[in-house]
């Protein structure tokens, strides 16, 4: 048995989390800013016949993030997911909003992880799992923030992986695409009134083709757990709609097609242009909602 906070635990990918690794035997610190929010957490573990227990702990407040550790004691795993989303086109971006979600996405994931390193060294043993996102691979259109603290720490992860190598600390990345959780709905506004409304209704579709492609928090989940136990381990596992195609596809081709996908001067053209680079139609049959 391993000792595994979770942060974000509270919903989608976090709690899927929490119950799934608490499933496979691990005592499992399901970390949130509010541990009044833990119902729907504790009766998913009850269903599960399993036990998790909530702290709280808020990735953004130096403070919280001492305390819930302390909390948590001895780490074995640490998975770092909290994360939230926001839509601006660069010209729309709000300054003092896109500091709140690197808050959270990137100084977030630093916090936690010094906060659980010291112990993991002088056992020589421990794995950091950080919880990025397709975004962290391809600059999603009109989330250039939201892109850029994922791209943040895939680079973060990167370097982290070396460094804490000759100590015997393990680092794996985790790469999901489109999700059906419930962080959507709270994931598609964007500002008004806006020059670049194409923009933000191509993002908005590829959304509805990710729900339409219905992939559950609990994919994810079982995937951080299969990445964990794999035994020939990687640094990155993507999964979810989108997750494996967008990187490798993105990978192939040119910084020039990539820049004229963003001419295409309706949306069909653009969808056409998207299924031809990436071999994924954002068409989708009807309405898509998410519980």
């Amino acid at each position: 048995m391993q000792r595994v906070p979770i942060t974000g635990a509270n919903s989608g990918i976090g709690r899927a989390a929490a119950v799934r690794f608490a499933a496979a035997g691990h005592r499992v610190f399901a970390a949130m800013r509010d541990t009044g929010k833990a119902g729907k957490l504790l009766a998913l573990a009850s269903g599960a016949g399993v036990e998790v227990e909530p702290i709280e702990l808020d990735v953004t407040d130096d403070d919280s993030v001492r305390s819930g550790m302390e909390r948590a004691g001895r780490i074995d795993v640490l998975v770092n997911n909290a994360g939230i989303g926001w839509n601006a086109t660069v010209e729309d971006i709000d300054v003092s909003a896109a500091k709140i979600v690197f808050e959270t996405n990137f100084w977030g994931v630093i916090r936690c992880t010094q906060s659980a390193l010291p112990q993991m060294r002088e056992r020589g043993a421990g794995t950091v799992i950080n919880v990025s996102s397709v975004a962290g691979r391809v600059a999603l259109l009109a989330q250039p923030v939201y892109a850029a603290s994922k791209w943040a720490l895939e680079c973060l992860s990167e370097n982290l992986a070396q460094e804490v190598a000759p100590f015997g600390i393990r680092v794996i990345v985790i790469e999901p695409g489109v999700t059906r959780t419930a962080i959507l709905p709270k994931n598609l506004d964007y500002p008004k009134p806006t020059a670049y409304e194409p923009a933000y209704q191509r993002l908005l579709q590829l959304y509805a083709k990710g729900i339409e492609a219905n992939v559950a928090a609990d994919v994810v989940a079982e995937t951080i757990l299969e990445a964990l136990t794999d035994p020939e381990p990687r640094l990155r596992y993507t999964c979810a709609w989108g997750g494996a195609e967008l990187p490798a596809r993105r990978e192939r081709m040119s910084d020039e097609e990539w820049v004229a996908l963003g001419r295409a001067e309706s949306h069909e053209a653009y969808y056409d242009e998207f299924q031809r680079l990436f071999g994924l139609d954002l068409r989708t049959s009807g309405e898509n909602g998410v519980e």
